[in-house]
């Protein structure tokens, strides 16, 4: 009977939408979710120092622009990573990798003139297109339904900064605006107020419905059994 009471209760609040056995399914962490937190922190590590960068080296108000996008995003998105890594026990690197480093240094070496901005553009398209295959693995191969979320919600903004370096151009109208930090980097929509209207409505009939399903628990176990 016991038992039969338990699997109720957990399908109600399967029904409901709240995510109370999610941490029985978000216990273990695979490689792959551990390698991307890793590699997705140096990444955003290696962006926001070249966005620092170009603020300093570059020419154009145009890589200015872009640059100043990639620290105000991926601050945003290493602080999701950084909690997620935290609350799953990942220990994360504490800098960019050499090869990040490395390359960084070659676009610093040109700075003050247009070489510079046509390198710090070539190198972000190509280590925006690292990151959107990192994603995409992740999405793909990932075991942890947080990180894969993270990933998943992150996308859209790494491929949103491609756009605006895509082939070595920039392109700063492609800048869609601020991501909303501890989301996983979902991007404001001019819709917004409407999505978080249906959110919220949904978290709303999901609560009533597990509290309905937990009250009629509570009292079928308090009901004295009928004798026959």
């Amino acid at each position: 009977m016991r038992g039969r009471l338990l699997a109720t209760a957990v399908a109600a609040v399967a029904l409901s939408g709240i995510s109370a056995p999610q941490a029985l399914a978000d216990a273990g962490v695979s490689g792959q979710d551990e390698m991307f937190l890793m590699q997705a922190h140096q990444g955003n590590l290696a962006e926001i120092a070249a966005g620092h960068d170009a603020r300093k080296g570059a020419t154009s108000a145009c890589v200015k622009h872009v640059g100043a996008a990639l620290v105000r995003d991926h601050t945003k998105l290493d602080a999701d990573v950084k909690m997620l890594a935290d609350k799953l026990n990942v220990t994360l690197p504490t800098s960019p990798s050499a090869e990040q480093k490395k390359e960084l240094a070659a676009v610093q070496a040109k700075a003050g003139s247009p070489a510079y901005d046509a390198a710090w553009l070539t190198a972000q398209d190509a280590a925006h297109r690292k990151t959107l295959a990192l994603i995409d693995q992740e999405i793909k191969a990932g075991k942890n339904t947080e990180v894969v979320a993270a990933a998943r919600t992150a996308r859209p903004v790494v491929a949103m900064h491609l756009d605006m370096v895509r082939g070595g151009i920039c392109h700063a109208a492609k800048d869609a605006g601020m991501v909303r930090a501890g989301t996983g980097g979902h991007l404001v929509a001019a819709d917004d107020s409407s999505t978080t209207a249906v959110g919220m409505a949904g978290v709303i009939g999901g609560g009533l419905l597990a509290a309905g399903g937990a009250a009629w628990l509570l009292h079928a176990r308090r009901r004295p059994a009928h004798k026959s």
